[in-house]
Parts: structure tokens; C-alpha cells; sequence
């Protein structure tokens, strides 16, 4: 699990192609190594990554055929910065909101517009998750945590802040690029419960169960 916190802008500095999938080097730039082992994951873009091989400034990681088919991961070129985040210990803070590193889709940037010293993106999101986005809900896109602003059909606004751009990968996005999204787990948990089979009805979430408990 990860904050959708950044720690570090990395950049990819070699790419393998390893019988049908990949093997990514990835510098890790600031980010602290000195606690990470073997086996334990890194979110690169949002994707959770184990490593297989460490350095003082480096990881190296597969990534399965399905990881670059369905994230941006397959579109990475050696020199490519990418987003990185350690996975989160029981006892760190939780500043931004849970992510899982399972990128549900991707999205595309339609608009960029400068609002005082922060800046407005308008991103499109798949037809088939925009039922979990909601205003002022949380989305993780290229893994960081941010808040929607405002949700237009499949299109939703997101405000990023002068640290933010500064200090992740979000900066070098223009109109057309392709994104990684991963909705609030909470959303998807929840329309699992509400579309239970009917075989499991007692232990369904049902609008009007929500109802009754003052949710709705």
C-alpha cells in the first residue's frame, strides 16, 4: 500500500525486453534506499513494482506484459522521469489517501490552464471509471494522491499546487498525454457490496441500508 505521496522523481535508465514483458532500471534520485530490501515494491507512475535488484541509487524491476498494456509503463522511454514512492510502513503518516499500486485505467490530459500559482488540469478518464470519480473525492493519477474538483461526465478537474508540480513528474505532462489512474479503493469495495450476488442478499449494501444510516 502506498500514500500517494511523492518521494522522489526517478528517471528509467534502461529497459530490457525479457521473453514477452520488460525489466526496468530505475534511478531513484533523492529517494532514501537505505531501508529498502528485496522483494519489497515501489510505485513507479503509480504502478506498484517489486525489486528483484538494489543499488545505492537504483532498483531494478519486472514489469508483466499485463502492466504494460494496461498502464503507461509500455510508452516509457530510457530517460523517462517517473514518479516513485516506497511503500507505506504501519507508522508513517497518511497524508494523501490509500492506494493500492493497481492502476485501474488511463486517462488523458485535455486541458492546462495557470489559476493564480496553481494550476488546473482537465483530464479524461475511461468510460468505465468514471462512476467512481467524485468531486472533491480522491484520485490517484501517476501516483500522487489528489482531490477532484469538479466531475463532468467522464471529464474531472484536478488543482495542483506550486509543490506539487514542482516536486513529481506532473510538470512535464502537456494536453494529450496519457495518464495512470487508480480510483479510491472505498468506491470500488463499496459497488462490489452493492451488486453482491443474490445469493450473498444478507450481506448486501443497499441503498436503502445507506438510507437508514443517514448516508444518503
Amino acid at each position: 500500500m502506498f500514500t500517494g505521496i511523492i518521494e522522489s522523481v526517478g528517471s528509467l535508465s534502461k529497459i530490457e525486453q525479457v521473453n514477452g514483458d520488460a525489466r526496468f532500471t530505475i534511478d531513484t534520485g533523492k529517494l532514501d534506499m537505505a531501508d529498502v530490501k528485496i522483494g519489497d515494491s515501489i510505485a513507479c507512475n503509480g504502478v506498484c513494482l517489486t525489486a528483484i535488484e538494489l543499488g545505492a541509487r537504483h532498483y531494478v524491476a519486472d514489469v508483466s506484459a499485463e502492466s504494460l498494456s494496461v498502464t503507461t509503463l509500455g510508452e516509457l522511454l530510457v530517460g523517462s522521469p517517473v514518479n516513485l514512492e516506497k511503500a507505506l510502513r504501519l507508522q508513517d503518516r497518511l497524508g494523501g489517501h490509500l492506494v493500492s499500486g493497481h492502476v485501474d485505467g488511463v486517462g488523458e490530459i485535455l486541458t492546462i490552464e495557470q489559476d493564480a500559482r496553481s494550476w488546473r488540469y482537465q483530464i479524461l478518464a475511461p468510460v468505465a471509471l468514471a462512476k467512481y470519480i467524485a468531486a472533491k473525492g480522491s484520485i490517484c493519477l501517476n501516483g500522487i494522491s489528489l482531490t477532484v474538483n469538479k466531475v463532468e461526465g467522464t471529464n474531472f478537474d484536478i488543482n495542483i499546487v506550486p509543490h506539487t508540480r514542482q516536486e513529481t513528474t506532473i510538470k512535464d505532462l502537456q494536453i494529450g498525454s496519457k495518464v495512470n489512474l487508480e480510483v479510491d479503493l472505498l468506491a470500488r469495495y463499496l459497488e462490489r457490496m452493492m451488486t453482491a450476488p443474490q445469493e450473498a442478499e444478507g450481506s448486501r449494501v443497499t441503498k436503502e441500508l445507506l438510507a437508514e444510516n443517514g448516508f444518503l
